[in-house]
Order: structure tokens, then sequence, then C-alpha cells
């Protein structure tokens, strides 16, 4: 990339004030909130204990770190990635119940099991959204020091800064848009992957997501049929 002065850069290529720190608390709660209906039989254990940890996590890193994400923190970050790896965990558990009660043809009904399925595929969509978000360019942080030029993705408003404002930076929901195209159309749409990181976590996603699609949709059918 040519190098621009720190008035012309785009805001992704120059300091800024870093993002706030609400949007991603929220997408971690919503993931939380998502475990909550899923039956006792595909989770890992007690329906409220795991959430609850990971409640007490989010709690923490958010009032060790309430506003804007622009302070470099090793204790930080290790907290947002523990917790973040934990929700990650007991997700990827949840997948291997759900279809280890699916091959094995366990009674379950078709409403139980959409829901199930539902709430673990979209519990999907947020975890690696975040794990996009937490690892592009060193993390939220790094990123706001403009430090790391080279992006691991690359967003339309990256190619075509004349088509954005010039203080657009990718941020949590741009992520979170990217994991939910990459779990629909199981191939990258307006956002590249340029890191390798990146695009075996991109074909780790597609993978999981259309092994819950495909044999919950499947026994569900044929549950009804």
């Amino acid at each position: 990339m040519q190098p621009q002065s720190s008035a012309a850069a785009p805001a992704w290529r120059r300091p800024t004030r870093g993002e706030h720190r609400w949007p991603a608390a929220l997408a971690i709660l919503a993931a939380i909130a998502l475990q909550l209906p899923l039956p006792t039989s595909i989770t890992p254990t007690g329906r409220l204990l795991l959430p609850l940890v990971e409640a007490v996590l989010l709690v923490v890193l958010v009032a060790a770190d309430p506003f804007r994400i622009d302070r470099e923190s090793t204790v930080l970050r290790m907290l947002a990635l523990a917790n973040l790896v934990f929700i990650a965990v007991i997700n990827g558990w949840s997948v291997v119940l759900l279809v280890r009660r699916i091959l094995l043809h366990e009674p379950i009904t078709p409403g139980r099991l959409l829901i199930a399925g539902g709430c673990i595929w979209l519990t999907n969509v947020i975890v690696f959204g975040l794990a996009y978000w937490e690892f592009d360019r060193g993390g939220p942080a790094v990123r706001a020091s403009g430090r790391v030029e080279v992006p691991d993705f690359l967003f339309a408003q990256m190619q075509s800064p004349d088509m954005a404002p010039r203080d657009w930076e990718p941020e949590v929901v741009d992520y979170l848009y990217l994991a939910f195209t990459n779990a629909t159309a199981f191939s990258p749409t307006d956002v590249l992957p340029l890191s390798r990181w990146a695009k075996l976590l991109m074909m780790l996603q597609s993978a999981v997501a259309l092994i819950i699609a495909a044999l919950v949709v499947a026994r569900a059918v044929n549950v009804l049929g």
C-alpha cells in the first residue's frame, strides 16, 4: 500500500479514538441469551451455570474498560479472548451433542430441534464475527493506534474509499455481517480474507454452519414426514 500522511489517510489507516465497548458487549449478551433455550441434553452442563460464568467475565471486562477500546492492555485482551474462547468451546460442544443426537436418532420434537439448531447457528455467527473482530490487525485496540496498515480482511470501503465517509473503519457490526454472509453463502461476499488464518477461520465457520443446517433441516423434515 502507498504511504499516506495522517491527514489524508482514511480512518482505518490512522490513529483514532477507538470503538465503543457496548456493541461487542451486546453481541456477547446475545450469545449468552441464545444458550438459555437449549435443551439440557445438548448443553455440556447445567443450563444456567455456563451462561452465568460468561456473564461474570463480561461484567469484569466492561467494568475494567467500559467506554472506548483504545488502551492496549494484556490483561484486558486476555480477559476478552478468554470469554470468547469459553463461549466458542461451549457452542462447539453443543454442536457435537446435537449432531450425535441427530445421528443416533434420539427422540426430539421438530420444534425443539429447529429452536436448538437455530440458537446454535446464530451463536456460531456471533462467535466467529467476534473472532474476526478480535484478531483483524491485532484487535480493536491495536487498530485504534493505526500501527498496522496491512489488513487481514479487505472490506469494500477500503478498496473504494471515495464511496465511504472519511471516518469509516470496520467495527463490530461489520465483522458480524461478514460472519453472517459467510454462514449463509458459505463463501466470501464483499469482504475478502487476506491472511491465511482468516481464510482457515472462514473455512471452519462455513463447515460448522453447513453441518448444522444440513443435519437439522434433514432431521426435521424426516420427523415431520
